[in-house]
């Protein structure tokens, strides 16, 4: 496995160059403070949503659009079961049968807030965005969200350290920030070392590094297994999409809108009768929400 992953980072490289010339989640006691409860209301039930403090930028403008009534009558205009559900396109407003959606939004974008205790569980809200191709910075779209649906992954499946993982940072970095000084580094051992033993070493020696600066985890922590082993979700999009709040209650609606019918690929997954959405939010006591929903604030909240 480690070899085989050598020789891929040395391809991705040589591809690349090729391409060139052309915050702990753990519970408190006890919270202070009120926060903003969010209500996603559609025809299969309400979805409860809190958004997460650690993503200030994208909490707020939930929050405003929100209060705007932008949301209101919205789709959630594609639908894949096992993966997500998502909505936020002011087009999709009226829209008709055929009319091809996703691409609309209020006009700008919100900066990305990816953090690695941040994670695509089911249930999680993320931002939907434009691919790397033409937005390495990850930045979200100013509406359009994502809620996850997923499936279960086995434990075992989950354990260890992902070379997949490892990989997919490597490309990242030399992709999206070439002129960053840790992938300045692997160009140089690259260009005086040649071999897939010296990039693997020089790679593995700078793991850490590697991580924070793409926000990729490479061995899950706990807390992460057992929820995909359990609730489940989607880890491959894990460091690539913000991941902003979570359904605290109402993970049985989700289930419902991922079972419609679809026009599949004809109409980029839209549901053959529209789904519409309602969205609302109030102010609630944390400690209220905490022991209504069972839901744990992270210890840097809890005292807010």
């Amino acid at each position: 496995m480690k070899n085989r992953l050598a020789q891929a980072l040395m391809m991705a490289f040589v591809a690349l160059m090729i391409v060139g010339c052309g915050d702990s989640n753990s519970s408190s006691e006890s919270v202070e403070g009120n926060d903003f409860l969010v209500t996603i209301a559609t025809d299969f039930g309400d979805m409860k949503v809190i958004l997460y403090d650690e993503t200030p930028e994208h909490k707020a403008n939930f929050l405003k659009l929100t209060n705007e009534g932008f949301f209101d009558s919205l789709l959630f205009h594609r639908v894949i079961k096992g993966f997500m559900i998502q909505g936020g396109d002011p087009e999709s407003r009226g829209a008709t049968l055929d009319q091809r959606l996703g691409s609309g939004g209020p006009g700008y974008k919100v900066p990305a807030e990816i953090k690695p205790n941040l994670f695509h569980k089911k249930g999680a809200l993320a931002a939907a965005r434009e691919p790397d191709q033409v937005n390495p910075e990850k930045a979200s779209s100013g509406s359009q969200f994502y809620i996850v649906h997923g499936s279960v992954t086995p434990r075992e499946r989950l354990e260890g350290v992902n070379q997949n993982k490892i990989f997919e940072a490597y490309r990242q970095l030399m992709t999206n920030t070439p002129n960053d000084p840790l992938a300045m580094e692997y160009k140089e051992t690259l260009t005086n070392y040649p071999g897939n033993d010296s990039i693997q070493a020089k790679v593995d020696a700078t793991l850490d590094q590697l991580s924070a600066k793409t926000g990729i985890l490479f061995e899950l922590p706990e807390e992460q297994i057992e929820a995909y082993s359990t609730i489940g979700g989607y880890p491959p999009l894990d460091g690539g999409y913000t991941v902003f709040g979570e359904v605290i209650s109402g993970l049985e609606v989700i289930d419902a809108i991922a079972n419609v019918e679809t026009k599949a690929k004809q109409v980029e997954d839209r549901p053959i009768e529209d789904v519409k959405m309602v969205v609302s939010v109030g102010e609630v006591p944390r400690a209220e929400i905490e022991e209504k929903y069972n839901y744990k604030y992270p210890t840097s909240v809890a005292n807010q």
